[in-house]
This record gives C-alpha cells, sequence and structure tokens, in this order.
C-alpha cells in the first residue's frame, strides 16, 4: 500500500475483531457509487487489530510511534482540505523505536460515541473512519477503513395529522390531510385531497417528496433541492366533492433521517410538495415539511441511550404553513 522509497517498507492492515459477524451497510459514495461498509451505532465499542506486515523479512523498520485513531469528521466541498472533526481519539500502539517482524496490534475504543448519521450529500459529506499510522521520519505510512453509522430513534410521542386548506380566492379550495408529520424510513404516507371548490381546469396533480439539502453558515449558505419521488395523484380533471386517497410507500426510496444544524454545518430536511397543473401549464404547489426518522430492526438496551438522544434530536414542528402559490415560470418540484 505504500513504500517509503529506501530501506524497509510495510502494509498495514486493520481488522476488526467483530467483522465476521457484524452487519453491513450500504452507503452511496461521493462519485455515487454504493459500496457496504460495516454497521455500528451510537456507544457501541470499536476494536480489532492492526496488522503492520514487513515487505523484507529480515531488514529492520524504524518508525517514530505507531497509533491509531478514530475520527467522526465532516467535509464541506466548497471548503474541501479544511475537515471538522467531531469524534478525534487516538490509541498509541507502539512508542518510537524498531519493528524487526511483522507484528498485530490490538486496539479498543470502548462506548465511542458517534452522536450523527453517516451522510454522503450534494455539497456535504460526513465520515466515520479508523486510521492507523506508522510514523517515519520522512514519511508515515497510514491505512484508513471507513464505516457506517445509522442513528436510531424511538417513536414519536407527538405524531399529529397534517391538515391544511389551500386555495385560490373564488377559484380553487381543496383541503388535504396526511396521517401524521413524522414517518420512518420505511413508512407508509396515507392520506386524503378533498376539492372543495375547482374552477380551474386541473389536468394533472402530484405529490413529490423534496430533499433539501443546507450546508455553510452566513454568505456561505448553499441549498441543494432533490426530488427524491413523484407520485401521481391523478391526471384529468377533478370535480367539486371528489376526495382522493394517497398511499405513498417510502421504503423503495433513498432517503435519510432528517438532519437538523448538524454540528452547526449542514441540514437535511424533508417536504411533501403538492403539485397541480392546469391546461395552460400554470403550477400551483404547497409544501409542507415531514420529519424522517430511523427504525432499529431490532429493539436492543443497549440502544436506549443512543434512541432517547435521536429521538430528542428529531423534535421541533414543522415550518409555518406556506400559502399556495402559483409560480407559471418556474417548477419547483
Amino acid at each position: 500500500m505504500s513504500f517509503f522509497g529506501f530501506g524497509q517498507s510495510a502494509d498495514i492492515d486493520i481488522v476488526l475483531n467483530d467483522a465476521e459477524t457484524r452487519k453491513k451497510a450500504e452507503h452511496k459514495t461521493e462519485d455515487g457509487r454504493k459500496d457496504k461498509y460495516f454497521l455500528f451505532y451510537d456507544g457501541e465499542t470499536v476494536s480489532g487489530k492492526v496488522n503492520v506486515n514487513l515487505k523484507y523479512p529480515g531488514k529492520r523498520l524504524e518508525h517514530n510511534g505507531i497509533k491509531i485513531e478514530f475520527v467522526g469528521q465532516i467535509e464541506l466541498y466548497y471548503d474541501r482540505g479544511n475537515h471538522h472533526e467531531f469524534v478525534s481519539l487516538v490509541k498509541d500502539l507502539a512508542r518510537p523505536g524498531e519493528l524487526t517482524q511483522s507484528q498485530t496490534f490490538d486496539f479498543e475504543f470502548t462506548h465511542v460515541e458517534k452522536p450523527y448519521e453517516s451522510y454522503t450529500g450534494q455539497n456535504v459529506k460526513l465520515r466515520y473512519f479508523l486510521r492507523a499510522t506508522v510514523g517515519r521520519r520522512l514519511n508515515d505510512v497510514s491505512k484508513e477503513l471507513d464505516i457506517v453509522v445509522h442513528t436510531l430513534s424511538t417513536y414519536p410521542e407527538l405524531n399529529s395529522s397534517i391538515k391544511m386548506e389551500v386555495g385560490i380566492e373564488d377559484c380553487l379550495h381543496i383541503e388535504f390531510e396526511y396521517n401524521k408529520s413524522k414517518y420512518h424510513l420505511k413508512d407508509v404516507i396515507v392520506g386524503k385531497i378533498y376539492f372543495l371548490l375547482v374552477r380551474i381546469k386541473i389536468k394533472h396533480m402530484e405529490i413529490d417528496i423534496i430533499k433539501r439539502e443546507t450546508t455553510g453558515t452566513g454568505p456561505n449558505v448553499y441549498h441543494e433541492n432533490d426530488t427524491i419521488a413523484k407520485y401521481e395523484i391523478m391526471d384529468g380533471a377533478p370535480v367539486r366533492g371528489e376526495s382522493i386517497p394517497i398511499r405513498l410507500f417510502l421504503a423503495g426510496y433513498e432517503l435519510t433521517p432528517t438532519m437538523r444544524d448538524i454540528n452547526k454545518k449542514f441540514s437535511v430536511r424533508y417536504y411533501l410538495n403538492l403539485v397541480l397543473i392546469d391546461e395552460e401549464e400554470r403550477r400551483y404547489f404547497k409544501q409542507q415539511e415531514i420529519t424522517l426518522w430511523r427504525k432499529g430492526d431490532i429493539v436492543r438496551k443497549s440502544m436506549s441511550h443512543q434512541a432517547a438522544i435521536a429521538s430528542q434530536r428529531f423534535e421541533g414542528s414543522s415550518n409555518p404553513e406556506r400559502t399556495l402559490s402559483q409560480n407559471s415560470d418556474e417548477d419547483k418540484s
């Protein structure tokens, strides 16, 4: 993996103690590919071995110390190279000296705090990794092993339904209702739309799930909207008194939990966007924020503390309702 240019050289390998039994999770990389990584939760111990394998047996390897780090960091793409570390733990494995043969070092980071979910977005990346380093006078040799962290939450105690009346005076009056405002990632959005007054010739209606990623602070704030899902409610003109049911399954989409002001660097929020298109191609829309949370497959006692923290992180009300707006030039979906 690395070559020192002269004399002895070595490869480093990091092996987790429970690598054979630990669950893996798919995670999107920066280039859009999906890879599988070992999955951890907040409060879990991270332990394993660092193997330092000498390339030339019999030759000694001088070093300035061997260490392993557990790092959680946020990288903003517009500020590359400036990593913001929110977790940084170090274990010294060997004092400065020399290795005369390949050697294995044990390490353990006990009950490590991992407060945020791993995330790769359009403008930001939050990652956790182990980094083993053999210090050298001229150039260190190191190896990184990425892991994925999921944050679990408990069922929200307050989960009120969303009810809204929207309309344009003397032209359109619609009521729509969603069964709740907080959904786990494999949940089903159930709702109904009532047409109380229809004097506009509507030809198409859909509900979009929009992910809004906000990064930076002050003048360096960037917003990225990404339409995750489109659900066609109707294709044709509704009549007064008609009601249309909605049933949207979330499990088939790439969603993350709602993230609010993560380490004061970024947020990820989700919105239901109701879009109406009339026969003159004018668009009418109404947005409502929803909260997404991750439900654990198996409730474990060791997760209770983490789950309590996570549920507190997702507390807070949705944004105030916005009035239904008409936009002929721009599609907000």
